[in-house]
């Protein structure tokens, strides 16, 4: 292989990320998750609870049912 098809002055370099922007990068990924862990947090706890008065209310709706 001959050198004169090669291009000159390292005109064939590789796009990379640096450091620096790999560690903003995952702190706004931390930041954005930290934010966001409450929210899922509250959500789940309301889904628990409407899940349970769900539940509260198909027992007494068995409850009625039997006694009649």
């Amino acid at each position: 292989m001959s050198t004169a098809s090669l291009p000159s002055g390292g005109g064939c370099r590789e796009k990379r990320f640096t450091l620096i922007e790999l560690l903003i990068v995952i702190s706004i990924i931390a930041i954005l998750g930290s934010i966001l862990f409450p929210v899922f947090a509250r959500a789940r706890e309301k889904a628990r609870t409407i899940s349970c008065t769900s539940n509260l209310k198909q027992l007494m709706m068995a409850a009625e049912t039997y006694t009649t």
